[in-house]
């Protein structure tokens, strides 16, 4: 086997398809093992062996493994192997399609994370997951209240303010039943916004703790602290992009395209990548459009400039593409200076 450049595997939670190929793309090894059989395999592989894997469930705890046998673990998209499944989908044909992809040159790669990283993941899907639950009672709540006549004014911070004042007042409205029914609710959600906030005060303190990340929270307007935690989360290594571009890209922060001969056409953002991150560069973008009428800086005047001609959308997005650029060049070069008074020329042009 000492002529396998790649071996491709189809990871599940038992068994596991593995397909081993040549630099030439010739198959010479297939095996299907059970999970307790995957650690003495992969021990069994000869030092700088390329392991390929889609980046799925699982996928960065055995990245994580290889590298500690001293293999090298390549994580791709799914939606970039799925062409190269030659013949209906099983879990045979996946693991040769895997080692397929892994051979091509241009074939761009997922980082592995590591357990830190993959430690401040856990705790902003635990976080996502609570603001989610919390949205959906409250708004449970007012379409409860809704069928008693009680209509509840809008905002999340103002309906937890005025929740036991109004249920105070339309006592007549309410029957006994309800009321109790209403108060355990309120209850329910007292304990999502302190599970929240218990989380939120973890995921602060990490930012604060690590360099890069209160880097870009005290340079970049737009980013704080969740979201500077969920970049370097989510990113691992930020020089797998060539430049701040292809982040954005990565993110799905830059234009959809549908060109065909000498016509181009650019449609609305690509939204590819991660949709937590991208959702958290897009609302604080928009906290910053929000107040940039107030200021005069360099800055807030391009961002107002571009929101007249083009709309607060679009601004909003320019602006979290922006953003993005400079947290690239932040994180890849701890010598840069970022000021954020300055809008280069080419921005400019593009707005």
């Amino acid at each position: 086997m000492t002529d396998i450049s790649v071996i491709g595997i189809d990871t599940a939670k038992n068994t596991f398809e593995v397909c081993g190929k040549t630099a030439l793309g010739r198959v010479v090894l297939r095996k299907k093992l059970r999970r307790g059989q995957m650690i003495e395999f992969l021990a069994q592989q000869p030092s700088g062996t390329k392991i390929a894997m889609e980046a799925c469930g699982g996928s960065n705890y055995w990245g994580r493994e290889c590298f500690n046998l001293g293999l090298e673990a390549r994580l791709m998209a799914p939606q970039f192997v799925k062409p190269y499944v030659k013949t209906n989908k099983h879990n045979r044909a996946d693991a040769e399609a895997i080692a397929e992809a892994a051979l091509r040159p241009t074939m761009r790669f997922v980082s592995v994370k590591t357990v830190q990283q993959q430690d401040m993941l856990s705790t902003h899907r635990v976080r996502s997951r609570l603001v989610g639950q919390s949205t959906a009672l409250t708004n449970e709540m007012r379409g409860l209240l809704q069928e008693y006549g009680v209509v509840m004014a809008p905002g999340a911070k103002r309906f937890r303010k005025e929740f036991h004042a109004v249920l105070e007042a339309n006592k007549d409205k309410l029957s006994s039943k309800a009321i109790e029914l209403f108060s355990d609710l309120r209850k329910e959600l007292s304990e999502l916004d302190s599970r929240i906030e218990k989380y939120e005060k973890t995921i602060e303190t990490d930012a604060e703790m690590h360099p890069i990340s209160k880097r870009l929270m005290d340079e970049i307007p737009g980013i704080g602290p969740i979201t500077a935690n969920a970049l370097v989360a989510a990113v691992g290594d930020p020089k797998q992009f060539k430049n701040g571009r292809q982040f954005a890209a990565w993110l799905g922060l830059v234009p959809r395209q549908h060109s065909t001969g000498d016509k181009q056409t650019l449609l609305g953002i690509s939204k590819r990548g991660d949709t937590y991150l991208r959702m958290l560069l897009i609302h604080g973008a928009r906290n910053v459009v929000r107040f940039a009428s107030k200021h005069s800086d360099r800055r807030s005047t391009w961002v107002m400039e571009l929101a007249k001609r083009r709309g607060i959308n679009r601004a909003t997005v320019a602006l979290a593409n922006k953003n993005v650029r400079v947290a690239w060049v932040l994180m890849t070069n701890p010598n840069a200076v970022f000021n954020s008074n300055h809008v280069p020329e080419k921005y400019k042009e593009a707005a």
